[in-house]
């Protein structure tokens, strides 16, 4: 089969032996491949995210010196079955999976491990029981974008966001777009959007934010329709002398399970939710500094430097932190049904297509942020540039 391998950093189309699906595996042909950021950063910081994924307990990351098929956003096609599989669907049959394979007990990130090679390439294996076919008959471009919405659809749920809560979106980056629309497919009614870039703010409405901001002339805080009342430490302190004062005018009220029942149902004043996906040094705490009191901030950009916030600022507004990666198979099975149903459209995402030998300058077109959002790969095609 033909594929792309990347070594040191520099791009190679080579023909490589067809794989061969172990114990439970499935060899798909692939239809579709996305280009990830996570993909972008691989290429020439991979020994910087190796050492990062083994302090947390993965030694399987790539490194530079090996040969590596990149790739973790692909839809394809059944070609065959290795040994222990129960063959559930027919040869040819459209399907999406989970990028991890395992070899034993050993789990691989697909596309990101020499030893689980990826969808830049016509073909390739994944893990049966992580592998779901494709409904509705959704083209291959869409079903492709399972992965990263998937992504998103994790960050918006672990944000615990309400439909009447304000959410902001800081960065409109492919994950930044993602989690608009998905925001948008959850009911939140107003999405801030907020861009340096003319391009992304304008796919960012296309994704359905209410408001898109250039954070260059405008305030993504300012902006939003609906202003928190809680916009300092003395609203704060002040919410529980309002509330008490109400409680203590009701004989015999044992006040004090209203305050459990707010915690145990996660119920309280109706500040932001705030999603960080940039991922370079110093936003994080221009967030926390701007934000408004008792808001959350789900933090799904990937900053590799190190970092410098002030907790103190955090604390004494009462911010919370959550830092999210990933998604489980769950809710890869949940995206899949979102856009294969209508209820989630990613397509102002895709902005390209290359075939192999068109990947070197898809990724130096990706550099810029005033063209592209998604490029996709389509390992047949004779395309060299999107």
């Amino acid at each position: 089969m033909r594929a792309t391998v990347v070594t040191k950093g520099e791009f190679q189309v080579r023909d490589l032996p067809t794989p061969v699906p172990g114990s439970g595996q499935v060899l798909i042909e692939v239809t579709r491949c996305g280009i990830c950021g996570s993909d972008l950063h691989a290429r020439v910081h991979c020994d910087e995210l190796a050492d990062l994924a083994s302090a947390t307990g993965y030694n399987h990351f790539m490194r530079s010196e090996q040969s590596v098929v990149l790739g973790h956003e692909f839809s394809g096609e059944i070609v065959d079955y290795g040994p222990g599989c129960r063959k559930r669907w027919r040869i040819g049959t459209p399907v999406v999976a989970l990028p991890i394979l395992r070899h034993g007990r050993e789990p691989h990130l697909t596309g990101l491990s020499v030893a689980a090679p990826g969808g830049y390439a016509e073909q390739v294996v994944v893990q049966e029981s992580m592998t779901f076919p494709v409904p509705n008959g959704l083209s291959a471009e869409l079903a492709a974008l399972t992965e990263p919405m998937a992504v998103a659809w994790h960050a918006v749920r672990k944000g615990r966001i309400g439909k009447k809560q304000t959410a902001f979106v800081i960065g409109c980056g492919p994950i930044g777009l993602a989690v608009i629309s998905m925001l948008k497919a959850a009911g939140v009614r107003t999405v801030v959007a907020s861009d340096f870039s003319p391009r992304r703010r304008e796919l960012a409405a296309r994704c359905g934010a209410d408001v898109v901001v250039d954070p260059g002339t405008e305030s993504p805080w300012d902006a939003a329709p609906h202003k928190s009342r809680i916009t300092g430490a003395t609203d704060i302190l002040n919410l529980g002398f309002d509330a008490m004062d109400k409680f203590r005018r009701i004989p015999n009220l044992p006040w004090w399970y209203l305050f459990r029942a707010a915690h145990a149902l996660n119920q309280g004043p109706n500040t932001p939710v705030i999603f960080e996906c940039v991922g370079v040094p110093g936003i994080l705490d221009q967030i926390l500094t701007a934000a408004p009191p008792m808001s959350r901030v789900v933090v799904v950009g990937v900053c590799m430097q190190t970092d410098q916030i002030h907790p103190a600022t955090a604390i004494n507004k009462e911010i919370e932190l959550r830092f999210v990666l990933g998604y489980d198979p769950g809710e890869f099975r949940d995206t899949l049904h979102m856009i294969a149903d209508g209820k989630v459209d990613p397509s102002p995402l895709i902005t390209g297509t290359v075939g192999l030998d068109g990947i070197d300058t898809a990724f130096a077109t990706l550099a810029s942020p005033d063209h592209h959002a998604k490029i996709l790969i389509d390992p047949r095609s004779p395309k060299t540039a999107p």
